[in-house]
């Protein structure tokens, strides 16, 4: 199928066009700010009001649900029909394996130097030395209850049996699991599948998945309008609950992981993309102002994953074929922010308890930071179970994790956040890269390109 007769016919992403307007995102950031603002300081003046946490548990929680859910339920259909879609567009099995092995290259590449910008931080600045003895034990009684409930599910599989289970025995239960590497390999095979067979055969199955997708779409818009709400709720409910002191008492762990985030942004993905993708990174961080604050709020890369896939396309002119199957697989493996706050926090807690960390066992730790966040679901707080493992092998203990469950919430918006952008400057790359394999001007618009076709 000519790539160009697929622009035309995949459709269903770029039906988003309407969610993506400046007024949204200032609903959406004021949503957050306010909900910030209003949660803080309930939880400063009436910290123990009855009515404070009727509020936060029967209003503003399940509001805040409702607006993920709507998001999650699309996840599924979205990621099947996009990479699925995305394969089938790229045609080529050839042109398609080029394409796969540079982008989990790109992912590995971006991963890796996240996790070494994190730990070269962590080990010049020290933040859990520092940390009194008193501080550490009160949090431990604190947070306990929520390590142990990780805890009870016996210490996360992570070894060759991962890799096994990557294809699914039952694609639907896999689905019906949210088992997205599971999903994601079925998605590959069907679109690789559909390349191979009569192209008149073919046709009717993918016109029933853009079909599908352009529903999807229609339910994202909806919930896209709830947005400036649910960010509210969602925010209300941590800073009523846990306020801003405990920044106070984890500060200097707090500000190494944001200083890592925020300089992985400015200078690795701002480099990746230059490099790379051959893109002003001023231009590209002034494009994707919808995702950040969708995965700021959400935490989530998944529930992000539409607002991504219709942003490359229309702020950066992505070609569709190339964000549907770019940025699905970076939602599930491409994990900057996840790999960069494991290598911190583990040596943090490292630090904590006076567990010295040879350079070998640092490497380690860098080399099952990359993996694991590979395999961190992306939801939030799906890190923290591979995060135990981690710890586990290099002598840390994984019940310190209790530690940081506190300031975890805020920790977890931020490398989200870096998640999304670094699936996004994936996509920038990847589409240069394809433009060039197929002899297209990399600066010339997709719209034109069609038009030159239908032509």
């Amino acid at each position: 199928m000519p790539a160009s007769e697929f622009s035309r016919k995949a459709v269903f992403r770029k039906t988003l066009v309407y969610t993506l307007p400046m007024k949204l995102h200032t609903k959406i950031g004021l949503g957050l700010v306010l909900g910030a603002l209003v949660g803080g300081l309930c939880n400063f003046f009436f910290e123990d009001a009855p009515w404070l946490e009727f509020i936060s548990e029967n209003i503003m929680f399940p509001a805040g649900q409702v607006f993920l859910r709507m998001l999650f339920m699309t996840v599924v259909p979205i990621v099947f029909t996009s990479i699925t879609l995305g394969v089938a567009g790229i045609g080529d099995m050839k042109t398609l394996g080029r394409l796969g092995g540079r982008t989990f290259g790109y992912f590995a590449l971006s991963t890796a130097i996240a996790a070494t910008i994190g730990l070269t931080l962590v080990n010049t600045i020290k933040p859990g030395g520092g940390l009194p003895e008193e501080t550490r034990e009160e949090l431990m009684v604190k947070f306990a209850t929520g390590a142990e409930g990780m805890m009870t599910k016996g210490p996360p599989d992570f070894g060759v049996s991962t890799f096994v289970n990557i294809v699914p025995r039952n694609p639907v239960a896999a689905a019906a699991d949210m088992d997205m590497l599971a999903l994601i390999f079925f998605a590959l095979m069907f679109g690789a599948a559909l390349t191979m067979i009569p192209r008149e055969r073919a046709q009717p199955v993918l016109n029933v998945l853009e079909g599908i997708g352009e529903a999807i779409i229609a339910i994202i818009n909806w919930a896209m309008k709830l947005a400036p709400y649910g960010v509210f709720a969602l925010i209300f409910v941590i800073t009523s609950e846990f306020g801003w002191g405990i920044l106070t008492q984890l500060g200097m762990y707090v500000f190494v992981v944001l200083l890592g985030l925020i300089l992985h942004a400015t200078i690795g993905i701002s480099g990746l993309v230059a490099f790379f993708g051959k893109m002003n990174p001023i231009a590209f961080w002034r494009s994707i102002g919808a995702p950040i604050i969708t995965g700021f709020s959400t935490s989530s890369s998944m529930a992000t994953l539409p607002t991504s896939i219709a942003t490359a396309e229309k702020q950066l002119d992505v070609q569709p074929k190339i964000a549907g199957f770019v940025l699905p697989l970076g939602a599930t493996m491409n994990m900057n922010g996840t790999s960069l706050f494991e290598g911190v926090t583990v040596l943090f807690l490292a630090q904590v308890f006076g567990v010295d960390l040879s350079l070998t066992a640092q490497l380690v730790v860098v080399v099952l930071a990359v993996l694991t966040a590979i395999g961190a679901a992306g939801v939030p707080g799906g890190s923290l179970p591979l995060m135990m493992l981690v710890m586990a092998t290099v002598g840390v203990p994984p019940e310190g994790i209790a530690i940081i469950l506190g300031v975890d919430r805020i920790l977890d918006m931020s490398r989200t956040t870096l998640n999304v952008c670094g699936d996004i400057s994936a996509s920038v790359y990847i589409d240069r890269v394809d433009r060039e394999m197929e002899g297209l001007d990399p600066a010339e618009p997709v719209i034109l390109r069609e038009q030159k076709g239908a032509a």
